[in-house]
């Protein structure tokens, strides 16, 4: 909660209220201190007592019971302080404010009247009676009724208003987070557009032109990698025209991962590349975002390997431990470049699209590289599965 244009004025009032007790009190001390004064250091004691007991309601009063204790401990000194010193009365003028601030209505009104009466009484039993002894404290109590009551009104509109404040901030808040999210819809809305317009229709393009190659030349001797590369090309269509829709991943629709991994190493697999998939551990059904960032760095992965390494062999091992699901590329071609590896933040484009991939789903990668060997891990922590209802317990009844 943000803090209210009020408040400078309610700290305000709180410092003069304290000023005005503390004046009291020391000018009921020193009064007991001046010479002929009855009963001086009773009257001093008492007043350490209440300033002492005053200060400390600070700590006291932040509860309930605490206020009420801290209220009656007040009462009690001011009523010694009444009995021995013939100035105390003036003291009621603090406890008004304090009861009227603390205590429910209708009980902080009869607090006041009753402080009222107790210093008229305590007034007229030391100086005698009077009206000027009368008036002073009525007068008092009535001036303190209505500056407390012109406080908790204005306290009631500054709370008002804050809830309102409040209310227009978390209003704007959400205004501004519909616009952000409006935002993203419009620019993936507008990348959609831009890839459907460009990498989709290329898509098409191939493979019709592949299509219409494989079809006038049915005896070439490269007919069947041309029915290779169309039908390539057709997956990869599919698979955009399915991330312009928001759908999962094209290589994990209707598969497992481990199926979606093998049909990843199957496409990889030629004559000068030997692909392999090994899954150790128990396969369990990950969270959708996890498995398709697991498809999706084997796909980045493999890419790097068919294009660059220069491999003569390849394998991915997918890893089902207790806390985590590990994927390990790994391929025995020349190596990564040092200078990709040592360029931050973590090399290639390539290397960077899949690291960040990794960190968006709270996962860590690692990569090492050398002549002959080369090794892409990738971790996810894995949820702990919650515990299976027991049916029955040895020695009880189902």
């Amino acid at each position: 909660m943000h803090s209210s244009p009020l408040t400078p004025v309610f700290t305000a009032l709180r410092l003069g209220l304290h000023a005005l007790v503390t004046a009291l009190a020391v000018v009921i001390a020193v009064r007991a201190l001046l010479p002929g004064a009855a009963h001086p250091i009773p009257v001093v004691a008492l007043t350490a007592g209440f300033l002492v007991t005053y200060f400390a309601g600070a700590v006291l009063s932040a509860r309930r019971r605490g206020t009420a204790i801290w209220l009656t401990a007040l009462t009690v000194w001011w009523l010694g302080l009444v009995l021995l010193a013939p100035n105390a009365g003036y003291l009621a003028f603090g406890l008004f404010f304090l009861y009227l601030h603390l205590l429910p209505r209708p009980w902080s009104l009869v607090a006041v009247a009753v402080a009222a009466a107790v210093a008229v009484v305590g007034f007229g039993a030391h100086w005698g009676w009077s009206a000027a002894g009368a008036i002073g404290p009525i007068l008092g109590a009535a001036v303190a009724v209505g500056i407390g009551l012109g406080y908790q009104a204005l306290f009631r509109e500054s709370a008002e208003r804050q809830r309102l404040i409040d209310e227009l901030l978390s209003t704007r808040a959400v205004l501004a987070d519909q616009e952000r999210t409006a935002g993203k819809l419009s620019e993936r809305e507008r990348l959609a557009q831009e890839i459907h317009d460009t990498v989709a229709q290329g898509l098409s393009s191939i493979q019709l032109l592949l299509h219409a190659a494989e079809q006038s030349a049915p005896d070439h001797p490269a007919v069947q990698q041309i029915r290779l590369a169309r039908e390539t090309a057709g997956e990869n269509l599919a698979e955009t025209r399915r991330l312009i829709a928001e759908l999962a991943p094209a290589a994990l629709e209707g598969q497992s991962l481990a199926q979606a991994l093998e049909r990843i190493c199957l496409r990889a697999d030629a004559p000068g590349l030997a692909t392999q998939l090994v899954v150790e551990g128990t396969p369990e059904r990950l969270p959708m975002p996890v498995e398709a960032a697991l498809v999706r760095i084997a796909q980045g992965a493999v890419a790097n390997v068919v294009q660059h390494a220069d491999a003569g062999r390849m394998r991915l091992t997918l890893t089902y431990a207790d806390a985590e699901v590990l994927l390990d590329v790994v391929d025995d071609g020349v190596g990564i470049a040092p200078d990709v590896l040592d360029r931050a933040p973590s090399g290639s484009f390539g290397l960077a699209a899949m690291r960040s991939r990794v960190e968006q789903q709270g996962g860590t990668m690692t990569v090492e590289s050398e002549p002959g060997h080369t090794a892409v891990t990738v971790s996810f922590p894995l949820e702990p599965a919650a515990p299976e209802p027991d049916s029955a317990r040895p020695g009880e009844h189902a």
